[in-house]
């Protein structure tokens, strides 16, 4: 089988764009059971009887367990194998998706989707490892805008597909299929991982289970409060939990900076973070990320509880965002050449222009006046998305690739663990559907704009234009 170090420059020549389709495939199916779960949500709540916490759960926890072990995940690929860990995410998530499948209530289904998002964790930073690995010059820069190509279809397709599976209603399993698709995905791409993607590693070096527990605490001290706090009164503990989130974090970073003075290996080098482009840039994914999942789940549940549309039809409104995205699509990469780091921020600032085009559509009688507004959307999340990886992680040495990748994919997962955990509070916090759907869009909105600010503390040598 095919063995590649960080030192070979034509690796990729070689091999073409197999790695890449192959990867990319298991990229599509993690994040796309991010966002097709979205047109299904009423009919998880009415068959399951779930409340507002475990229809929250069944989207924010996924991203709850990605996020806390991204960089767990990048750091097994470097340690075990990126070729490896991929294969064995992509085997864990297609058990984890017939689980979703078979799920008799919500709390089962709740756990199958932790279970699910722990799998991405491991696949997810291994694609962007791979992709740095084998493809260099202008090979890896496609190869990155096809890591945001499959990203953003994923979220945007991802609803239209939902609701099409739900409506046919095969075999009488409705919502079910979302995640059974994913069967024979995984059936099928798995034998393909061993033949047409190369082996590569980083630095070997025994892993760091402190900071592994760390992380991971960390971040479920923010989201997990955020999600139960306001169907529960917001107790004690959810107060008291977000308040040991920063001294976790704290203990985090102390425990990352003593273990190289100790001989051994941290889980996360800080000295990545030294670099502007991977700090900076990995805030601004965070910031950024945040949006898309958040943006998707209002617009799920105003489609289809606040205008009564099927998953279907709910599912041909966000086509929309599509039409937008695959608009940005083809001129990502050109204006990141020309933009540089500015394109980030156009296209954010083109997220809010859409989000304040759809506040006074929201009185209209028929859906399509949401649909220029969403037309922009989708695009400004396409001009943001599409160069964000290769934006981030040019100047990343190759054998910190997949650490690097995995502070990338965590802030991005992060970002959408929070954002959907947010706009909950905000969406079920009182008012008409239509309403909280408003003040949603005004919160979108706002973090977009702020992402365009982060943009502007990037270097111009720090974006796609060198």
């Amino acid at each position: 089988m095919t063995q590649l170090t960080s030192t070979r420059t034509d690796v990729g020549r070689e091999l073409g764009w197999g790695p890449l389709l192959v990867v990319l495939a298991g990229t599509v199916v993690t994040f796309l059971d991010f966002f097709i779960v979205n047109v299904a949500l009423p009919a998880i709540h009415d068959e399951l009887h779930a409340g507002p916490s475990a229809v929250l759960l069944v989207v924010a926890g996924y991203g709850l367990t990605f996020a806390a072990g991204m960089i767990t995940g990048g750091r097994l690929g470097d340690l075990h194998g990126r070729r490896r860990m991929f294969t064995v995410g992509l085997l864990l998530f297609t058990l984890a998706s017939a689980a979703c499948g078979c799920a008799p209530t919500a709390g089962v289904l709740v756990a199958a989707r932790l279970v699910q998002g722990a799998a991405g964790a491991i696949l997810t930073p291994q694609v962007l490892a791979i992709l740095g690995a084998v493809y260099q010059g202008p090979r890896r820069g496609v190869a990155f805008a096809g890591y945001g190509f499959a990203m953003g279809i994923a979220g945007v397709l991802g609803q239209l597909v939902g609701g099409a599976l739900i409506d046919w209603d095969v075999a009488g399993l409705g919502w079910r299929t979302i995640f059974l698709i994913n069967v024979p995905i995984g059936l099928l791409v798995l034998p393909l991982i061993r033949r047409m993607v190369p082996e590569s590693r980083g630095e070997t070096a025994r892993l760091d289970l402190v900071g592994m527990g760390l992380v991971a605490a960390f971040i479920a001290a923010i989201v997990l409060p955020l999600v139960e706090g306001r169907e529960h009164g917001w107790p004690r503990w959810t107060w008291l939990s977000l308040a040991a989130a920063p001294v976790l974090g704290l203990a985090f970073v102390v425990t990352q900076r003593r273990r190289p003075r100790q001989g051994r290996a941290p889980l996360l080098d800080l000295s990545l973070l030294r670099g502007r482009s991977l700090a900076l840039g990995s805030v601004t994914a965070l910031a950024f990320s945040s949006v898309p999942p958040a943006f998707f789940f209002v617009l799920a549940l105003y489609l289809q509880h606040g205008r009564g549309y099927s998953a279907l039809f709910s599912g041909v409104v966000f086509v929309a965002v599509g039409i937008g995205y695959f608009a940005a699509l083809l001129m990502a990469v050109s204006l990141a050449e020309r933009m540089g780091r500015q394109v980030l921020a156009l296209g954010a600032l083109l997220v809010t222009a859409g989000c304040v085009a759809l506040v006074p559509a929201i009185a209209d009688s028929s859906a399509l006046g949401l649909l220029p507004g969403l037309a922009v959307v989708g695009f400004g999340i396409g001009l943001v998305l599409v160069p964000l990886a290769s934006t981030v992680l040019a100047g990343v040495d190759p054998q910190h690739a997949g650490a690097a990748s995995g502070v990338l994919a965590t802030a991005q997962q992060v970002g959408g663990a929070l954002g959907v955990a947010v706009i909950g509070v905000v969406f079920y916090g009182g008012g008409s559907v239509p309403d909280s759907f408003r003040t949603s869009l005004w919160v979108t909105a706002g973090v977009a704009i702020a992402t365009a600010v982060l943009a502007q503390w990037l270097r111009p040598s720090d974006g796609a234009k060198r």
